[in-house]
C-alpha cells in the first residue's frame, strides 16, 4: 500500500462524500480508491468511514484522523515545491469556475499574462452562473458577484462591480425612454430579468438620488441566468439592462447601449473569490487569487468602507 496514495483516498472520499466521485477526481478506479481506504483502515486498525448504499460518512476517529491528514497533505505539498529554486514556481492543474461576461471581457483576454509568468499552471475554466458545489466536482476556486450566502466557504473580495441602467436603441424608439425608476412598473416598460443561481428568481434593484430611494422589480418577458445572454437580450432591444461599468464600456462606446437615470445610483456589486475551508490551499489557486485581485483593481477596485 502507499500511504501517500491511501490518505489522499481517503481524504477525497471524506470530501466527495462518495467513492464514486472521489475516483473520477483522483482519476482512479472506485474499485482502486475502495482498496486504498479499506488498507488504511486495516493498517490503523480503525474504522475511518461508515457505509450506506446512498452515503460516505466519516466515523468520529475518521474526522480526527481526517484534519490530521489534510495538514499532512498539504506539509508534503510545501515540502515538494521547497526541494529547489526551479521547483518553487506554481505548478499543475487549477480547476476554477467564473461568471460567463466576466471571462470573455476580462479574465480571459488577460490570460496570456498569467501563462507567461507562471507557464506550468494549467487552468480548467468552467464559465457559468450557476451554483458550483466545489467539494463535489473537486473545483479549487469560484469567482462570484453579490454576497455569498454559503457561510462555509472561505472568501476573499477581489473587487466591487459598479452598476448602471442601460437600454438598447431600439428600445428606446419602441417604447420611449424612461424618465424615472419608476416608470420601470409600468405597463409600457419591460427589462430583461436576471434568474440568480442561488434563488432562481428575478431580484428587484436598490437604487438612489439625493431625495429617494426605492427598488425596482419590473417586467419582464424574457428572464435568463447566464451574464452573457443577459447583455445579448438588451442589445436585441428586449428590456433594460443594469451592468456593471467594465461589461456596458464597449457597447456605449459603439452607440449600442445608452445610460438611463444618470442621477441615481445604485449599491457596487461586491466581487469574491470563494474556495473550500478544510483544502490546503496549493500556491498554484494563491497565485490565481492574487491575479484576479491584480486585475480587478484595474477594471472594478474595491472600494474603501465608508
Amino acid at each position: 500500500m502507499d500511504r501517500f496514495d491511501a490518505m489522499q483516498a481517503f481524504a477525497r472520499v471524506v470530501e466527495a462524500g462518495s467513492f464514486t466521485k472521489a475516483a473520477e477526481t483522483l482519476h482512479m478506479s472506485k474499485t482502486t480508491v475502495t482498496q486504498l481506504v479499506q488498507q488504511l483502515e486495516a493498517r490503523l486498525r480503525v474504522k475511518l468511514l461508515n457505509r450506506t448504499t446512498r452515503k460516505v460518512n466519516v466515523t468520529a476517529d475518521g474526522a480526527v484522523y481526517y484534519e490530521r491528514v489534510v495538514r499532512l497533505l498539504a506539509d508534503l505539498d510545501d515540502a515538494e515545491t521547497s526541494l529547489s529554486s526551479a521547483s518553487t514556481v506554481p505548478r499543475g492543474r487549477l480547476r476554477v469556475d467564473v461568471p460567463s461576461p466576466l471571462a470573455s471581457m476580462i479574465l480571459v483576454p488577460a490570460l496570456p499574462a498569467f501563462h507567461a509568468r507562471y507557464p506550468d499552471i494549467q487552468i480548467d475554466m468552467g464559465v457559468s452562473d450557476r451554483i458550483v458545489d466545489l467539494i463535489d466536482e473537486n473545483v479549487d476556486c469560484v469567482v462570484r458577484g453579490g454576497e455569498l450566502t454559503d457561510q462555509s466557504l472561505m472568501a476573499r473580495r477581489v473587487g466591487d462591480l459598479q452598476l448602471g441602467v442601460f437600454a438598447a436603441p431600439s428600445y428606446l424608439e419602441r417604447v420611449g425612454t424612461p424618465l424615472h425608476p419608476r416608470d420601470l412598473e409600468d405597463s409600457e416598460h419591460r427589462i430583461v430579468g436576471f434568474l440568480w443561481a442561488r434563488t432562481g428568481r428575478a431580484v428587484p434593484y436598490a437604487m438612489r438620488n439625493h431625495t429617494e430611494s426605492l427598488e425596482i422589480k419590473g417586467r419582464y418577458v424574457l428572464a435568463v441566468d447566464d451574464g452573457n445572454a443577459y447583455v445579448a437580450a438588451g442589445l436585441a432591444g428586449m428590456g433594460v439592462l443594469w451592468l456593471p461599468d467594465y461589461l456596458s464600456k464597449p457597447w456605449l462606446a459603439r452607440g449600442e447601449l445608452v445610460p438611463l437615470f444618470e442621477g441615481w445610483r445604485l449599491e457596487p456589486m461586491p466581487l469574491y473569490v470563494a474556495f473550500p475551508p478544510n483544502r490546503h490551499i496549493s500556491r498554484k489557486v494563491r497565485v490565481f487569487i492574487d491575479w484576479v485581485t491584480e486585475l480587478m483593481a484595474q477594471h472594478a477596485p474595491v472600494q474603501s468602507a465608508k
